[in-house]
């Protein structure tokens, strides 16, 4: 059944979980206005599920079930699906600069495949109980946090090491109903407001940390669990002309002997498959990463040329702001065909789940990351020092400064000042502000820092092909070829000796599977 943002609203005020926001406890996170960014941004994608515009996007059929799904639940299974999932990202993003659900997707996505793969290792259960758990999840339309990111006390040490096991999530105990897991983990996205965390390994294991090997899915209110939280966003602040409307939580959850059943287990102590798993999920949130940061670069875009014409520039008529507008463009773009480039040229995995392709997701994820800060300095030339030099809102209202202020500093006569400060102030808000700040800090280390990505990107790009390649050429002497000669130069997988040959991404298409 599909929810609606009132319903998933509902839903959350009949749940108990322990929660605490700048040292409060919070009574209903549906209602704390200090999360209400948070909350409005996923109901948006609950709401937008159910407009018949969107729903090409927002909704897929899950093969296991023939069910109709939010996007952000399913499972993907083909290139097509990759594509959509990109398209839908940037369409709620484009409206809430960060939607938060979709993180549910990816995890789901990697928890698909590498239980498959335990099972056929280990002789395990976990694939069936966790279709089983995701099909629960499907029918009650549910949003889940990510909690994969460990406190990870002194980073020098593996887990097995730390002086207090706790700054790693552990299994403390095995029953015959279940496990029960204490620690912590750091960085959640939507922390407060989601209905239940899908606890992920942060790294790989040895044998030694085999006790903080465990994946799981634990309800937010379960015995045990506590949240520490930050407020979504910048309530209530009137200069936050976005942030106070949409904005992200996160938080940090310390599991203290909670208790998890069986049904909700699907990984314990399998080390080996660490690994695995934290790069899968790594792999799909790196490109949904790409997709979300372009919606926000289409709010900067928007957002600079509204500001250039109110301060009564032409951009077709001032060079060098087209060209500042034409890098933002550039950048925006540019890291988002690494994202339609990591679609159409995902693999199909033993699971039947489509994985985006590591090297352009990991790619485009790290163009973002770093371009993230070249996309507000842009912003704040297009735009002028205006951003972050207007008197605060409250004089917007002051009778003996209002009426001069409007006058002076209105820029061209037919755009009202009341139109000029508030792009002004979201431009500041966005780039300038606390808010600013965070979209820059989760850009570069959201899903992993540049140098994560860094280390896929060798690990995964065909360096031993460019060298046999070039061996090729060598062995040939290609260079004194006779005319009409044909050296076979194609990278596997991608490229034909024949010229380049379009990728099909049609769902019922022949599947390139992954091994």
């Amino acid at each position: 059944m599909l929810m609606s943002g009132a319903g998933y609203r509902e839903s959350l005020r009949a749940m108990t979980p322990v929660v605490y926001v700048d040292g409060e406890r919070i009574g209903s996170v549906a209602d704390a206005p200090a999360l209400k960014p948070g909350v409005d941004a996923i109901a948006l994608t609950y709401d937008f599920a159910l407009e018949p515009k969107y729903k090409p996007l927002m909704l897929a059929t899950e093969e296991s079930t023939g069910k109709e799904v939010n996007r952000f639940n399913h499972i993907n299974r083909s290139t097509r699906d990759l594509l959509n999932k990109l398209e839908a990202v940037r369409l709620v993003c484009q409206y809430t600069g960060c939607a938060q659900r979709y993180l549910t997707q990816d995890g789901f996505n990697a928890v698909y495949q590498a239980t498959h793969r335990i099972d056929a290792d280990k002789g395990t259960n976990y694939h069936a109980r966790f279709v089983e758990y995701l099909h629960r999840v499907q029918d009650q339309d549910l949003v889940l946090g990510i909690a994969m990111t460990d406190a990870k006390g002194d980073r020098s040490k593996r887990p097995h090491e730390q002086r207090n096991p706790d700054t790693f999530v552990h299994v403390k105990k095995r029953r015959p109903d279940g496990i029960v897991i204490s620690g912590t983990k750091a960085i959640i996205t939507a922390a407060p407001y989601v209905h239940e965390l899908l606890v992920m390994p942060s790294r790989n294991m040895t044998a030694a940390d085999a006790d903080f090997a465990v994946c799981c899915a634990v309800p937010l209110d379960a015995e045990g669990l506590t949240i520490v939280a930050r407020p979504a966003g910048r309530p209530g602040e009137a200069a936050a002309k976005f942030s106070a409307k949409y904005g992200q939580s996160t938080g940090v959850a310390l599991f203290e002997d909670v208790f998890v059943p069986w049904d909700r287990v699907f990984l314990c102590r399998e080390w080996e498959h660490s690994q695995f798993l934290t790069q899968a999920y790594a792999t799909h949130h790196r490109q949904t990463c790409i997709g979300a940061r372009a919606g926000f670069g289409d709010l900067l875009i928007g957002a600079g040329v509204l500001m250039s014409e109110a301060n009564g520039l032409e951009l077709g008529r001032t060079s060098h702001l087209r060209e500042r507008m034409v890098e933002l463009i550039k950048i925006v773009e540019g890291f988002y065909a690494c994202g339609v480039a990591a679609s159409v040229y995902g693999l199909i995995d033993p699971s039947g789940a489509c994985e985006p392709e590591r090297v352009f997701a990991n790619i485009g994820k790290m163009l973002l990351g770093t371009q993230i800060y070249d996309m507000h300095r842009i912003a704040h030339e297009v735009s002028g020092g205006l951003i972050v030099a207007l008197p605060g809102p409250d004089e917007d209202h002051n009778p003996a400064t209002a009426g001069k202020l409007a006058d002076v500093l209105r820029g061209r006569d037919d755009i009202p000042y009341e139109r000029r400060i508030e792009v002004a102030r979201f431009i500041e808000d966005l780039t300038a502000s606390s808010t600013g700040g965070w979209y820059s800090t989760i850009s570069l280390h959201g899903g992993g820092s540049p140098a994560a990505m860094s280390l896929e990107i060798f690990r995964n790009y065909p360096l031993q092909d460019k060298v046999d390649l070039v061996e090729r050429l060598l062995d040939r002497g290609a260079l004194g070829a006779e005319k009409g000669a044909i050296v076979d130069a194609k990278q596997p997988g991608q490229c034909c000796p024949t010229g380049c040959a379009a990728p099909d991404v049609v769902p019922d298409a022949p599947k390139r599977i992954r091994s």
